[in-house]
């Protein structure tokens, strides 16, 4: 029996490969003659640069970089298996996770650590950049990106904006004068999993302000300097990127992403599944079993498991999800090519507790999964 397990990540608990190895021990304790093929996946957030380095044999590179605070923070990002092609996640130097609770306001928070890693992959030489941008802490419209290679934000005075998305309401003009001139040259493929537009109720700052620690008045601060960024940069560019699928991403970033430089946005999880040539991994399973941290309503909108599933669909092969919990609306994914659905816990257990335990959770609740199909292949 050929199985696939291709999990996200299990994010502040495991990694993919983490996850994907637990499940491979489960798998082996019920079907010892298995032959497992295991394979790390990510939709352009938190584990993107490990999933396809791993995946193809290339390399991961530590550098220290302004984080979303404005402080120094340790960032990485990694070269492929071709040393041609770099791949960067913008959760590792302007995540979330970088922010802590306590100082959670997206008015300030910057992307110029993230501009900062593309400026050193440019430096690299590399000329063809993956850049996935999941799991945000900024709502700055990509402008810290901006800034980091060499765009000035000026208010009516001439004078720089400093960072965060609030001083954009005091944005007069965008001097891209300097902006690196080796972006031109580059090819850059964004990997989104959202498709929210850059403004309004669906919106960058309606949307995920919240969970970045905006209150009711700032999401509709930053939503109107957000607007006013987005108008003043489609006078300098020509581009208008208001209500394009994906801009409102990462707190606008990918707005600036398509502003500024050559990028293309396309789903996350498509572009990783494309990197490790998953199709043809697939074709010859039986089996796939995929999962993350929480599989819920969002699940179904192009999160890594309906990726995952949509391919594998295509030879017939059935799939399983088995993910840490399992949220309001976890059974839409039944419509989207998942065959069946297995939370890790055993029993009623705090997120900590969760946590702490995943790997040895995840290995258990494979383990059991695996029993059932036993049973079903008796019962046929």
């Amino acid at each position: 029996m050929r199985i696939i397990v291709a999990p996200d990540s299990y994010k502040g608990s495991v990694s993919a490969l983490g996850v994907a190895s637990a499940m491979e021990k489960g798998i082996l304790t019920v079907f010892p003659e298995a032959q497992v093929c295991k394979i790390p996946i990510a939709d352009g957030g938190e584990g993107t640069v490990e999933a396809m380095v791993t995946a193809t044999g290339g390399r991961i590179i530590v550098e220290h970089v302004m984080g979303p605070l404005g402080d120094t923070v340790e960032a990485f990002w990694g070269i492929m298996g071709d040393g041609k092609t770099g791949v960067i996640e913008m959760a590792a130097a302007s995540g979330l996770s970088l922010v802590p609770l306590e100082s959670r306001d997206p008015r300030i928070t910057t992307t110029y650590g993230t501009g900062q890693l593309i400026k050193v992959a440019l430096d690299a030489g590399i000329r063809s950049i993956i850049i996935g941008i999941g799991g945000s802490g900024t709502n700055d419209g990509g402008v810290g990106m901006g800034q980091a290679l060499g765009i000035k934000f000026l208010d009516n005075q001439g004078q720089e904006l400093p960072y965060g998305g609030s001083s954009l309401a005091r944005l007069q003009h965008i001097d891209i004068t300097g902006l690196d001139r080796r972006l031109s040259e580059t090819k850059i493929m964004v990997a989104c999993d959202v498709d929210n537009p850059l403004c309004g109720p669906k919106g960058a700052s309606a949307v995920y302000g919240p969970q970045k620690g905006a209150t009711a008045e700032m999401v509709s601060q930053l939503d109107e300097a957000l607007e006013k960024y987005a108008l003043i940069a489609q006078q300098v560019t020509g581009k208008s990127v208001m209500e394009y699928p994906g801009a409102g991403a990462a707190g606008g970033l990918g707005a600036g992403l398509l502003l500024f430089t050559n990028a293309q946005l396309r789903p996350g999880v498509d572009i990783v599944l494309q990197i490790m040539d998953f199709s043809n991994l697939v074709a010859n399973a039986q089996l796939v079993i995929t999962g993350e941290g929480q599989t819920d309503f969002q699940t179904a909108y192009g999160k890594a498991p309906v990726g995952v599933s949509k391919l594998a669909k295509q030879y017939n092969v059935p799939v399983l999800c088995l993910s840490g919990g399992l949220g309001i609306g976890a059974d839409d994914v039944l419509n989207h090519g998942i065959d069946g659905l297995m939370s890790i816990t055993p029993q009623p257990m705090t997120l900590e507790e969760c946590m702490s335990k995943g790997p040895a959770l995840i290995e258990a609740a494979a383990a059991r999964m695996c029993r059932l199909l036993k049973v079903g292949s008796i019962l046929k």
